[in-house]
């Protein structure tokens, strides 16, 4: 401890296993990491991880900003237990301008390409959808996919309900198809005034020019902006700023959700509740404010939320609306925001007129959707605490209880896969879930199978870290599926009694189903009313979900694939070219005769007849 720094920088705790508890951020590494064990007066969950800590790691940085994002980026990547995470799944959505001449709008996740232009990250898919809606029907620009694009012989029946100007077919120029795209994007980042002022000026100019038609839907577009722009909550600021964030933290019953609303170019685009991971120590005070600058932490100094192309003032906006004092992490957060944005970012508590009301609006669905998930929880809570009952498992923690369940998928023996799903903290792990390609078995042999997936699955289990160790292994099938995972957990010496078999009843039924156990127990058949047997029936159905749906996949590739092979003139090198060059089969099926030509190797007739296969 003495030869620790005074300097700036990211401490790490670790447990006697070498597993890593937490990680801090410091001013001073000396004062901080001290700190931990001279003081006596600890919150519970800090007390707990105090009696475990074994030794520690530093990492000196220049800065204090520094250290804060490295601080991040260390939870975000090693996800220690006693840090507090907000956890998604997926990535943010944003609106998606295509770099094309007639330029395609669209929601859009994932990977970016530098030749788009993106609007957002936005709150949620139906933010996205909204906008959309707007967008088409005042500016009518296209949605459809290139593929359609290209191939439209006449106006789709968009175009007819006024929603798209039909640039397929010729009947807008190409600039005049540009200028409303821009103006779609002027709106987009709040410039409403000048847009409302181009249509009129374009409406007086058609009926000057007695073009009344025009005129008409020129008035409509003004008369639909209007519409919106009524119905939307509007934000005059001083400085003219239009982008806002309105973030609220409320607590119930030891639980925490923090609700994000964003205002996007003036217009109110609606909310979403986040859920931290942290751990649950009875008798805890939770700190709001450590929570909420978590959260703006991980959402607003992480690269990774920011799609390249997008503007980085729609990420940060200049004005931060919260409900909750920050202290003085939230001196060292707004520093770092306004080093990040360019210009200063402005922390409002107090809030006042408009940002009041949506300030309110945020903490109310915070606690709506807190109370929705206590109620949610609390019923799998039950069922978990009924299934380590009834299986008489011995776990301290029921909220740690770990499931896998396997379920083999395949059609009449073509594309065999097996599946495996995790339950724990009383939900399902979808980020654990494994699909399992089966080769080597006889097609339709469930049992050949199911020893592959399991031997796979459990050949390195004693190198399992104690978290990932399940207490429960469903196998869906009888006595013959579960015969089998007796004997692969015999061969690798592992306890049979994990081992649970789901028997289907008649017309598989929930509530008909049977319990079989490897270890020679009496099976048992619970009743529709079992909260055991209803988890037991959610794991399973979702492990016959996930093992189905990847059997189709690969089923229906497979089957893309050999159409290209029915072709004669086309041979493995012709056919590698035809999906390098049109990215996947869905692409060749897309392309038009003028595009197969130009893959090398394929004639005019051999396109012909590719084209006439496939359609």
């Amino acid at each position: 401890m003495q030869q620790l720094t005074q300097l700036p920088g990211v401490y790490r705790f670790f447990d006697s296993n070498d597993h890593i508890l937490y990680v801090g951020k410091a001013k001073n590494l000396k004062k901080r990491v001290s700190s931990y064990f001279s003081r006596t007066q600890l919150s519970p969950r800090i007390e707990r991880m105090v009696s475990k800590i074994m030794r520690f790691e530093t990492t000196v940085t220049r800065t204090e900003t520094e250290a804060l994002i490295l601080e991040n980026n260390l939870i975000k990547a090693l996800a220690p237990p006693f840090n507090i995470l907000f956890r998604d799944d997926k990535s943010y959505p944003y609106l998606m301008f295509t770099g094309h001449t007639f330029a395609r709008m669209t929601s859009y996740r994932g990977k970016v390409d530098k030749k788009n232009t993106y609007f957002g990250p936005f709150p949620n898919t139906w933010a996205v959808r909204n906008s959309v809606q707007i967008l088409q029907k005042v500016f009518q620009l296209r949605t459809c996919e290139d593929t359609v694009f290209k191939n439209r012989s006449r106006p789709c029946l968009l175009h007819q309900i006024h929603r798209c100007t039909a640039p397929c077919v010729g009947l807008i120029a190409t600039s005049d198809y540009q200028a409303d795209v821009r103006k779609a994007m002027a709106f987009l980042e709040g410039d409403h005034a000048s847009v409302m002022h181009d249509l009129e000026l374009r409406m007086q100019a058609h009926s000057d020019a007695l073009e009344f038609e025009l005129a008409a839907s020129y008035r409509d577009r003004l008369a639909d902006l209007s519409s919106v722009l009524q119905q939307q909550s509007m934000d005059t600021v001083a400085d003219g700023q239009q982008h806002i964030d309105i973030l609220a933290v409320v607590e119930k019953s030891g639980q925490v959700c923090v609700n994000l609303a964003m205002v996007r170019g003036g217009r109110h685009l609606g909310d979403r509740a986040y859920f931290p991971s942290v751990v649950k120590v009875e008798g805890a005070q939770v700190e709001l404010g450590e929570y909420l600058t978590t959260f703006m932490v991980q959402r607003y100094l992480d690269d990774g939320d920011l799609a390249d192309g997008a503007d980085l003032s729609q990420l940060i906006p200049a004005v931060l609306v919260v409900n909750h004092d920050l202290g003085e992490d939230g001196d060292l957060l707004r520093q770092s925001l306004t080093e990040r944005l360019g210009r200063k970012v402005q922390f409002i508590v107090q809030a006042q007129g408009q940002r009041r009301h949506w300030l309110a609006m945020a903490q109310s669905n915070a606690e709506l959707a807190l109370l929705k998930r206590i109620s949610e929880r609390s019923g799998q809570q039950q069922r978990t605490q009924s299934l380590v009952d009834l299986l008489a498992l011995e776990i301290d923690d029921i909220e740690q209880t770990r499931i896998e369940c396997f379920d083999i998928s395949h059609t009449s023996g073509e594309a065999t896969q097996a599946s495996c799903v995790v339950y724990q903290k009383h939900a399902m792990q979808n980020k654990e879930y494994r699909r399992f390609n089966i080769e080597g078995v006889t097609p339709g042999d469930d049992y050949g199978a199911m020893r592959q997936v399991l031997t796979r699955r459990y050949s390195q289990f004693l190198e399992f870290p104690a978290d990932k160790i399940p207490q429960v292994i469903l196998v869906d099938g009888g006595k013959g599926q579960v015969e089998v995972a007796r004997q692969v957990f015999v061969e690798l010496g592992l306890d049979i009694r994990l081992i649970v078999g789901v028997a289907k009843g008649d017309g598989r039924k929930v509530g008909l189903e049977t319990l079989l156990f490897a270890d020679g127990r009496d099976s048992l058949q619970l009743g529709i009313d079992s909260p055991a047997l209803l988890l037991i029936a959610q794991i399973r159905d979702e492990a016959h979900r996930f093992a189905i749906t990847g059997m189709r996949a690969k089923r229906q590739k497979t089957r893309n694939v050999s159409r290209l092979e029915e072709i004669e003139g086309i041979g493995a090198k012709r056919r590698q070219r035809l999906l390098a060059r049109f990215g996947g089969i869905k692409g060749v099926i897309g392309a038009t005769l003028e595009e197969l030509t130009q893959v090398e190797g394929i004639s005019q007739a051999l396109a012909a007849q590719i084209y006439k296969q496939l359609h």
